[in-house]
């Protein structure tokens, strides 16, 4: 039984602060990460901005591009002032400290596991940058920009850098022994619950669900589409830290698995509804993708397709509940792609890690670990990330309602986002 790379102890070794003490720098490992942080990075510009942008009303397209774009920006400055050390300088369990302030100690010399550490932060950045543009997907078309960059902005620091440093900055589910290689707690269950509680604080958009509000292009949203599939490598195997055999299986189960969700989301529309759609397809291929990340490092391409499949049908019917039956906007079903998909990769991690499940099995559980036990642990990570975006989230929400509000008025919304927040529009027609 192979024992995890990611497992308690050895896990700390790609994730913590204090592992920062490798000898030498590793220039093929350097290189291999130096190209997954900017496949990161493109997935938010351009490949989330377009997928986003495709999918909102024509009057909204804009608005959509420049938040994905000013989140980019904003973030950057926040990690390096404060960002990154509250994930993963020294502190407690359940936040880092502040002696990484403004990069303290990040020299050209400083390494982390045959990496520079200027390159591993900057690599860490490209994940707090796309995790609140994916909550942009919930609020899309009614936020007011000044509004949606306040939230962010306060989200990244008290929302997903204690989350980044409880799972892989030596906090207290990293200590536990929680399997999340990539980010399916950190980043989709975080952002898919932030979406849900921006949605249903902010209430439905004008006309939902009565008014059809079909997507204006997808092309763009089948361009940007793609581009998250190429740049998911990045995000998957780029976090085995190295150019080895870890990175490759996670890129080879990422790929099942974004292939499996998007054949079995397209069959249950076309089961359901009569035909399959483009949406349909992208949609699976993005619930795949989310679904794989926690999972990709420890499963292997078997375990990568089942997981999939699985996700095309869990995050097909959890979108279709949310919208239909709930009747809850959230506009671009941020939370039942990234978070249901996320909680889900999550568990099913603990599952397919077995290597007990013949041609599905995975890398082996820690020393000590059985199935059941690694299950406990991942639902208490799911659980507990979920209820603490929650409840902060929400509280954020209404702080910045009550200074600047969170809505812009029914004539804005009708008159459409890209002109009455930016004076622009999408198309010259």
């Amino acid at each position: 039984m192979r024992v995890f790379l990611y497992s308690v102890g050895l896990g700390a070794l790609f994730f913590s602060h204090a592992a920062l003490a490798s000898d030498g720098v590793d220039s093929g490992n350097t290189a291999w990460i130096l190209t997954s942080t900017a496949l990161v990075l493109f997935m938010t510009i351009p490949g989330l901005s377009l997928f986003y942008g495709g999918l909102v009303r024509v009057k909204n397209v804009l608005s959509v591009l420049m938040q994905c774009f000013a989140i980019t920006c904003m973030v950057s400055v926040i990690w390096l002032v404060l960002g990154y050390s509250l994930a993963f300088a020294d502190g407690n369990a359940l936040i880092g400290g502040l002696g990484k302030v403004f990069m303290s100690g990040v020299t050209e010399d400083s390494v982390s596991n045959g990496i520079p550490e200027s390159v591993f932060a900057m690599f860490q950045l490209t994940f707090a940058i796309i995790t609140p543009a994916l909550i942009v997907g919930g609020f899309a078309e009614r936020m007011r920009f000044s509004s949606m960059m306040v939230f962010s902005g306060l989200w990244v620091v008290f929302v997903y850098a204690p989350i980044v440093h409880w799972v892989w900055g030596g906090g207290w589910l990293q200590e536990l022994g929680l399997l999340d290689f990539a980010g399916g707690v950190v980043v989709h269950v975080s952002a898919g619950t932030a979406a849900l509680v921006a949605a249903i604080v902010m209430g439905k958009r004008n006309g939902f669900p009565g008014s059809p509000m079909p997507p204006h292009n997808m092309t763009m949203t089948i361009t940007g589409a793609g581009m998250l599939w190429v740049g998911w490598f990045g995000f998957n195997a780029g976090s085995a830290l190295a150019a080895n055999g870890d990175a490759g299986m996670a890129m080879l189960a990422t790929h099942m698995s974004a292939a499996a969700g998007a054949l079995v989301w397209l069959s249950c529309e076309w089961y359901r509804f009569g035909r399959p759609s483009v949406l349909g397809a992208v949609t699976g291929m993005v619930a795949g993708l989310g679904t794989i990340t926690p999972a990709s490092g420890f499963v292997g391409p078997a375990g990568g397709l089942v997981i999939g499949m699985l996700a095309g049908v869990v995050c097909f019917n959890a979108t279709v509940f949310l919208k239909q039956r709930l009747q809850i906007d959230d506009s671009l079903d941020v939370f039942p792609v990234h978070g249901v998909g996320g909680a889900l990769g999550t568990i099913l991690a603990a599952v397919f890690a077995s290597a007990g499940l013949g041609i599905f099995s995975g890398q082996g559980y820690a020393e000590g670990m059985a199935m059941s036990s690694q299950l406990q642990v991942q639902v208490i990570g799911v659980v507990s990330c979920l209820v603490y975006t929650a409840l902060v989230s929400y509280i954020l929400l209404k702080l910045v309602d009550y200074l600047l509000g969170l809505r812009v008025s029914q004539d804005e919304e009708t008159e459409g986002l890209d002109l009455n927040q930016h004076n622009e529009r999408g198309y010259d027609l």
